[in-house]
């Protein structure tokens, strides 16, 4: 028996959010299950490693599974377009879990969330001020506010807020929308370009080709607004707040956008009485998007975790 997917939609503040629920082989609605929310990456969306990979295999596994497009992003609403706000990203893994709760086959009080890359750290973030999450797991989490004021800022963050405060003026003022694209168009423009870090690289192998590439995975940001990112701390009262069972799985290999270190550091700080570090060995970030031999390193801790947990 196989996993059964439906698409469906929930309302948000003003806007209606796309997902896809992954159920259990043998579904049965007559029963109550145990249930995750899976939030995509930065510039990612349902149908990329958070749905197709993480998210499948948890329900392979027997858990309902929610994986949905971020508000402004994929198949979700709201206008303008490609806005990344991590307060709004947040909110998001609020509504996906009011959704949850609304359905008569999912335990109320047995919800965790599991979230990749920046995906990661908007659920450890979530988890710290809304205790439906019972349990959670980062998959190689990045902090997208050090990552933002640090290497996508080039390590400038007054000059980059400054241009973006001059751009949002402009398009206050009728100029057209200023999209960014966070990645090169191929690997060989990147290296063309000068760029040999690890994790810019292997994201445009994934986000860029046949392996991991979707029409609606955009990698495109609103650059007028992603000043929101600036001053914000996925991590920030980790030590006080963060008490739910943690699993924070990370490769070894580093690159820029700084999950390793991302990982170290909220082990350390969350005051989780159970807390967990998974470091698949010799492979990297992006590895753990999709490569079979990592994840299932990865879910092989993260199943008996949720099942413990929730």
């Amino acid at each position: 028996m196989h996993t059964h997917i439906q698409h469906v939609s929930y309302r948000n503040l003003g806007w209606d959010t796309a997902a896809d629920l992954y159920l259990p082989p043998n579904f049965d609605a007559s029963k109550t299950y145990p249930a995750i929310v899976s939030t995509h990456p930065i510039g990612s969306c349902k149908e990329q490693t958070a749905g197709n990979v993480y998210a499948r295999a948890l329900a392979e596994a027997g858990f309902v599974v929610l994986a949905y497009d971020a508000s402004f992003q994929g198949q979700s609403g709201g206008e303008p377009r490609y806005i990344e706000d991590p307060a709004i990203r947040v909110s998001d893994i609020r509504f996906a879990i009011d959704y949850l709760q609304s359905q008569p086959y999912v335990d109320t009080e047995r919800i965790g969330a599991i979230g990749v890359c920046g995906g990661g750290a908007y659920t450890i973030n979530a988890a710290m001020t809304d205790y439906r999450i019972k349990a959670l797991a980062s998959i190689t989490g990045v902090n997208f506010g050090r990552l933002i004021r640090e290497g996508f800022s080039q390590f400038n963050p007054v000059a980059a807020l400054q241009a973006m405060a001059a751009q949002r003026t402009a398009e206050a003022q009728g100029s057209a929308r200023h999209v960014i694209n966070y990645l090169p168009d191929s690997v060989e423009a990147g290296r063309q370009a000068g760029m040999t870090d690890i994790d810019v690289l292997e994201a445009t192998d994934y986000y860029k080709t046949a392996r991991g590439q979707e029409a609606r995975g955009a990698t495109s940001a609103l650059f007028s607004f992603n000043s929101a990112a600036m001053g914000w701390d996925a991590f920030q009262q980790a030590e006080v707040l963060l008490n739910q069972p943690l699993m924070v799985v990370i490769g070894d290999k580093p690159g820029a956008f700084g999950a390793y270190r991302d990982g170290w550091e909220i082990y350390g700080r969350a005051a989780s009485q159970h807390k967990e570090i998974v470091v698949a060995e010799g492979w990297s970030h992006y590895d753990l998007y999709d490569k079979p031999e990592p994840v299932a390193l990865a879910m092989a801790k993260l199943v008996p975790f949720f099942e413990t947990h929730l």
